[in-house]
């Protein structure tokens, strides 16, 4: 008589489960892994936790550099416009390009600004008061002082505005006076002298990027013609609803400015620097990936000596009836295990850690009394973090597939075990 059929268990169900769980979990004189897979699923938690926060300083660094960079200067730069009797005319023909919600003349031009206490080489940018109170980035960042007199008086008043590092450089604050000298000279009987003019600090700005802060200072456009003996203003400064598509933009901009005008944008002046940041960027997530690796070399190991103490419990599985596939896949769930739930505890680790970055460098700061995150440095007043969720997803999957591929090799070794040798001297 023909014996009855006996059906399988399908792959990776219940008693599978069970038995993977339970092999984790095993004391070690049980023949479980005990410290060794402590150590490596706390490696995956930290490894995946730092590929997360690097990711996220390192995003953070570029979307708050872009920020500034775009707030505090234009999208796209008209030169060659006419800027003099013109002005108005080439400006309406600007404005009137769809997607342009800002244009205005800006003159530029490097000082020397003294107080009585010190001096400091800045760049003095010359713009119409209704332009710089347009600008939120400045307007809404005056720390210190206020922009009410700025542009006020005869031909455009003496006040003018400083960032912070430079107040605090100079040792002044609203009220105070200082002296700007320029580039440009006076022909008298002596021969040429620089020229020099007394000016008052209305009010100090901050916008958050140290060389902003450390360089710039503000002055009326029409008391800067007069100060540098210019007739009109270097270049006509655009802001685009969407910078991103500035490049876009160029042709559009030179038709509406007229003959022998040219455009750049913002893309072109500060190409190497955002190059620049995309590399680092690129090369800290190898870097960092790496240590994924190295956590998965522990799994590796773990599995190990987790297959060569589970020998004679292979031995009598397989003489159950359990099939080669079935211990298989056992010891890939165990790997599996360890991966996901080190990269889980890794990603909640990770995202806490970012979205409460700025108290942690508070607590730091306090607890070390040094600065940990120097300006000067790194432009920037804080440490940034931007979490990009499908970078976290790539992470999270990498370290699976990490976790999983370092379960093959001990898998394949136990499916492969013999169960006669294993029980021979049992």
């Amino acid at each position: 008589m023909t014996p009855p059929s006996v059906a399988r268990a399908p792959p990776f169900s219940a008693w599978e489960r069970e038995i993977a769980v339970r092999y984790l979990r095993a004391r070690r004189v049980d023949g479980g892994l005990a410290l060794i897979a402590v150590i490596s699923f706390v490696g995956t938690t930290l490894a995946v936790m730092a590929l997360i926060v690097v990711m996220a300083i390192m995003n953070g660094f570029r979307a708050d550099l872009t920020r500034l960079i775009l707030g505090f200067n234009g999208h796209a730069y008209v030169v060659g416009a006419d800027t003099g009797p013109g002005l108005e005319a080439s400006l309406g023909r600007i404005r009137a390009v769809p997607g342009v919600v800002q244009a205005f003349p800006v003159l530029e031009s490097e000082t020397l600004v003294q107080s009585q206490s010190s001096a400091a080489g800045a760049v003095t940018r010359a713009v119409r008061p209704e332009d710089l109170r347009a600008t939120p980035l400045i307007a809404h960042n005056i720390k210190r002082g206020s922009m009410a007199g700025f542009g006020k008086g005869e031909d455009g008043g003496d006040q003018v505005l400083i960032g912070m590092r430079l107040a605090q450089s100079l040792g002044v604050e609203p009220g105070d006076t200082i002296t700007l000298t320029s580039p440009s000279s006076v022909a008298t009987a002596m021969g040429a002298i620089p020229t020099q003019k007394s000016y008052v600090v209305g009010g100090v700005f901050e916008v958050g990027m140290s060389e902003y802060d450390q360089t710039f200072l503000y002055m009326p456009l029409q008391q800067a013609e007069l100060f540098f003996g210019r007739s009109s203003a270097d270049f006509v400064e655009v802001k685009l609803a969407d910078p991103e598509k500035a490049p876009a933009f160029k042709d559009r901009l030179a038709a509406a400015a007229g003959p022998g005008a040219t455009v750049t944008d913002w893309t072109e002046k500060n190409r190497d620097y955002f190059g620049a940041l995309q590399v680092e960027h690129n090369a800290m997530g190898m870097t960092m990936g790496l240590l994924v690796v190295i956590a998965g070399l522990l799994i590796l190991s773990a599995l190990v000596m987790l297959v060569k103490n589970k020998g004679h419990d292979i031995a009598i599985l397989m003489t159950m009836g359990a099939s080669r596939g079935a211990i298989l896949r056992i010891f890939l769930m165990c790997g599996l295990i360890l991966g996901s739930v080190g990269a889980l505890c890794g990603l909640i680790g990770g995202v806490l850690f970012c979205w409460n970055i700025g108290a942690i460098q508070s607590f730091v700061e306090w607890a070390t009394h040094a600065q940990v995150f120097n300006p000067s440095i790194y432009f920037l007043t804080r440490v940034p973090a931007k979490i990009v969720w499908s970078e976290v997803a790539l992470t999270i999957g990498f370290s699976v597939c990490v976790a999983l591929a370092a379960a093959v090799v001990p898998a394949w070794f136990a499916s492969r075990l013999d169960p006669v040798e294993a029980l021979r001297y049992e």
